[in-house]
């Protein structure tokens, strides 16, 4: 392939990774809309506690970014073994971080809140969908981990060649940012 397409070829694919981000933010941002519009309604439930495994996973999730970070540096110093071993750290950690995800539902559910049905509340119905819907999100982040994983088995990645690196890091560090931004949102505006 000669370079002027290949070039193409990455910007193509860096695009279609925006566009798919972009998108993803205006669902996101339009849901958040929703919330604060029903945040008027008289069966809105006033000072709802965000659940503490939230805090939690919030934290494992910056961590989990950190090491896929971490990995690509370890990539591109040529340092394969500790390259590996981050990648399945990065996994680690987004599986720790699903745990707590359903266990904030837990303690949602504890408080005496269901998603559907005569216990529901719109407030945890919008908590529900907005997390689930992240949590949707990042099953496709961790198909794309496992993608990286297995080329990195397959020695598809060298020093030169860090592109579906970089893709996939781009877009774990946007879902890291969205859930922020949730998480943060869900705090504040209560």
């Amino acid at each position: 392939m000669d370079k002027s397409l290949a070039e193409k070829n990455v910007r193509a694919k860096k695009m279609m990774l925006w566009f798919s981000m972009i998108s993803m933010t205006m669902t996101f941002a339009g849901l958040t809309s929703a919330y604060v519009v029903s945040s008027s309604r008289a069966d809105w439930l006033e000072g709802f506690a965000m659940p503490t495994a939230f805090s939690i996973s919030t934290l494992i999730i910056v961590l989990s970014s950190a090491s896929f970070y971490l990995a690509k540096q370890r990539l591109k110093q040529d340092q394969l073994g500790q390259f590996k071993l981050l990648l399945w750290a990065t996994l680690a950690l987004t599986l720790l971080f699903i745990y707590f995800q359903f266990q904030g539902f837990a303690e949602v559910i504890a408080q005496g809140y269901y998603f559907t049905g005569a216990q529901s509340s719109i407030t945890t119905s919008f908590l529900y969908v907005l997390v689930l819907l992240h949590i949707a999100h990042l099953v496709g982040g961790i198909i794309v981990l496992l993608v990286v994983l297995t080329r990195a088995y397959l020695g598809k990645y060298s020093p030169e060649n860090l592109l579906g690196i970089e893709l996939a890091e781009l877009f774990w560090h946007f879902l890291d940012f969205l859930w922020l931004y949730l998480f943060v949102f869900l705090s504040i505006y209560q």
